[in-house]
């Protein structure tokens, strides 16, 4: 992505919306509590790829409006948890923030694992897009991907792609793509997991906006 910032690196926005869920552009119809049990991941095992079904609950709110100087960023909290069917067990679970960007039409997604990985991803997108995707690469130094040693080393993540679709009869869906250097295998492994979500409550207002 190309950048091109403005000389006065500090002087914050003077005008600041406050109602974070109104100016969320594409990220608006994802506020709120979801839930998706049509969950597939496919993934590495030492005998190939195996497919395992999963349950997602996700939690995602408004937080107040964030600045960088003059960069203003408005963004949704957000927590999920992930277990295989019928049991309670933690499969998963992520921790980060969705990020809307309205002066560029960027679009960020973070996330963090409890298994020692962090990324950033990013991607443009117009305010009313129903479609978009992300991708964080590794290696760089913006939109990027941060590994303890030991995935490094065994599971490295080259790339991680997230394509999220807003369906018009409600609810959202994402496609997402992993890609694995895994140590002994010649070629990448696409760690791939899918979800579609429905909304069981709505979001509540930013601490600013209330």
């Amino acid at each position: 992505m190309a950048h091109s910032f403005p000389t006065d690196i500090y002087t914050e926005p003077s005008d600041i919306d406050v109602h974070t869920l109104r100016n969320l552009g594409p990220l608006g119809p994802m506020a709120g509590i979801w839930e998706g049990d049509r969950g597939l991941d496919v993934k590495p095992k030492a005998d190939g790829p195996r497919k395992q079904a999963y349950v997602e609950r996700l939690e995602m709110q408004p937080v107040d409006p964030q600045t960088n100087g003059p960069q203003l960023l408005y963004g949704l909290r957000y927590h999920t948890h992930i277990v295989k069917p019928g049991q309670v067990k933690t499969y998963h679970e992520q921790l980060g923030y969705w990020l809307w960007e309205p002066a560029t039409g960027t679009v960020i997604h973070t996330l963090t694992i409890p298994r020692g990985q962090v990324a950033m991803a990013a991607g443009h997108a117009a305010p009313d897009a129903t479609e978009f995707e992300l991708v964080a690469t590794r290696g760089l130094h913006t939109w990027g991907v941060c590994s303890a040693p030991f995935l490094d080393e065994a599971f490295r993540t080259t790339e991680f792609r997230i394509k999220v679709t807003v369906h018009p009869e409600g609810g959202w869906s994402y496609d997402e793509d992993t890609v694995l250097q895994i140590r002994g295998l010649a070629e990448p492994f696409h760690h791939t997991d899918r979800n579609r979500l429905r909304r069981i409550g709505e979001a509540t207002p930013n601490p600013l906006a209330r």
